[in-house]
């Protein structure tokens, strides 16, 4: 996020884009709903199902899935065709702004609408909206993410910021709302197959002797790795053989199951380290057991980039221990000694090595978190980026056309499949689903489906249906509603027993690896009656 979480009561307007905020990320949702109820901020809502943030919406445009950026390209033109864009702040600080003009001019109110569903005169209103206020936010998360177009669409969010002048300032920015707790922090850490801890390229020859010497490590590999999708790719074809998985469970997370299991079986070794028995530990030739967060010292950078201590409060169960023992000694058994006695040690290297985490030490975050960049023991941290310039220098505007998803539906796979988050499960249920209360909120998956779909199938609501695509089926009780439009469907990935990624497709995004995940067509029927034998 370019921006803090507190900023946001004092915005004027939001677009939300992708993002089940309400349910996904609860607490930045109280401080939209906040502004919008108290200080009178505007909020514009892109989503294709109704989401319990529509509720507080100035105005809902429900596009098509996939159809992200032609919306976004369609605001633009709207905004450049009335004179909304903010041309002080386009002149002072960005570039490339004609080549973007020149994909915009073809996106119309009438063409967007043709391509998006939403209606011209809403599409007008929202970018209205939009280029008129004066501190305006940001938001998206794996909804537009989530596609084979899923960088482009990022692109398109910023591009319609800088044209907007809402970067660079307080409560607007880009603000992509993370999904796991600690996941900047992994990125932050080189969690990434191209980047050294703090984004620093693999691939440059002063960041391999940078990090040769302070590892005292010789071996380092000069080449990028290989992305979490491409790994299983690589497994499928023969050429990954071992894989080591940590606090992520890719038999019910990753899209195409029936693809991921093939390439989980064709490994020679899988390790699995977690806190419970997963799908994927029940695959693994060795589960080292981890302990939870409450069983551990160490830090969380939040989706705000800030960086907050965790101290322990219970000693681990059993046999689990703390995650960066575990790797110490794996690491010393190979013989390669990691010297740490505690983790502000491994904190102090992080701030040797990492210029965003330079200043930060457990001493300085023992009361409050620090954001990054905090380059030294003497910075404040940084509440918003790209004050005065970005860090490239100027801002540069990304023409992205509008492309269509891999799959769509056709005769044969005539509904559209969506998938997301809800506000009582996590991710794939590994904790939430061991909790009793969290349970009896919601005891299993279900499958949303509008009433006029489910008439012409003789659907009934809370029917078990079939529902198959083109890569495996599942068996789900149907939920009619009008959340969702006609020919769409959507699907929770929580429950093991009606696994939406079953159906999901593996198609990637050639720059980032990420899998379409939110775009694919299945059928859905009605299960035979069962014959009972007297």
């Amino acid at each position: 996020m370019t921006n803090s979480i507190a900023e946001f009561e004092h915005s004027d307007a939001y677009f939300v884009i992708g993002s089940n905020t309400t349910e996904a990320h609860p607490i930045i949702a109280l401080r939209l709903k906040r502004g919008v109820r108290f200080n009178g901020a505007k909020l514009v809502v892109a989503d294709p199902r109704e989401i319990p943030l529509t509720r507080y919406a100035t105005l809902w445009l429900r596009h098509k899935p996939g159809s992200d950026a032609a919306l976004l390209n369609g605001l633009m033109h709207v905004i450049l065709k009335e004179g909304l864009e903010d041309n002080k702040f386009i002149k002072e600080r960005t570039e490339n702004l004609d080549a973007l003009k020149k994909v915009l001019k073809k996106y119309t109110p009438a063409f967007t609408e043709k391509i998006t569903g939403v209606p011209k005169e809403k599409l007008i209103e929202a970018a209205r909206i939009i280029g008129a206020e004066d501190k305006v936010a940001f938001f998206y998360a794996m909804g537009i993410t989530q596609h084979i177009v899923g960088t482009e669409n990022v692109m398109s969010v910023a591009n319609l910021a800088m044209l907007t002048g809402n970067v660079g300032r307080p409560s607007t920015g880009v603000n992509p709302l993370r999904g796991q707790s600690n996941v900047q922090g992994a990125c932050d850490m080189g969690g990434l197959y191209n980047f050294y801890p703090g984004y620093q390229k693999v691939d440059v020859e002063a960041n391999w002797e940078k990090f040769s010497k302070a590892w005292a490590c010789e071996t380092l590999s000069r080449k990028p790795g290989l992305s979490a999708t491409a790994m299983v790719d690589a497994a499928v074809a023969g050429k990954l053989k071992a894989l080591y998985v940590m606090g992520e469970n890719p038999l019910l997370s990753d899209p195409d199951i029936g693809h991921t299991e093939k390439a989980f079986e064709n490994l020679d070794f899988l390790v699995v380290q977690d806190i419970f028995m997963t799908e994927t530990a029940a695959m693994a030739d060795v589960v080292l057991p981890a302990a939870s967060f409450v069983e551990k010292d160490g830090t969380f950078t939040n989706t705000e980039r800030r960086v907050q201590l965790l101290r322990k409060v219970n000693e681990p169960v059993g046999e689990s221990r703390v995650d960066w023992e575990i790797i110490a000694d794996l690491s010393a058994r190979m013989g390669r000694p990691m010297p740490y006695r505690d983790t502000s040690e491994i904190m102090d290297e992080i701030a040797s090595v990492t210029p965003l985490y330079g200043g930060i030490s457990h001493k300085r975050i023992e009361k409050e978190g620090l954001q990054w960049p905090c380059p030294d023991p003497k910075h404040p941290g940084t509440p918003y980026l790209h004050k005065g310039q970005f860090t490239r220098g100027k801002g540069h505007f990304v023409p992205v056309d509008y492309h269509p998803p891999a799959e769509l539906p056709d005769k044969g796979y005539p509904f559209l499949l969506t998938t997301g988050r809800m506000l009582s499960h996590y991710h794939t249920g590994t904790m939430t689903r061991r909790v009793e209360g969290l349970n009896e909120i919601c005891p299993e998956g279900f499958m949303e489906i509008h009433p006029s779909d489910a008439r012409k199938l003789k659907i009934t609501d809370g029917e078990e249906v079939r529902v198959a695509s083109r890569r495996g089926e599942i068996t789900v009780k149907s939920k009619v509603t009008r959340k969702v439009p006609p020919q769409v469907v959507y699907m929770n990935f929580h429950f093991a027993e009606s696994a939406a990624n079953r159906l999901t497709i593996a198609a990637l995004d050639p720059l980032s690896g990420i899998a379409e995940a939110k775009v694919c067509a299945v059928k859905i029927e009605k299960l035979k009656p069962r014959k009972v034998r007297v």
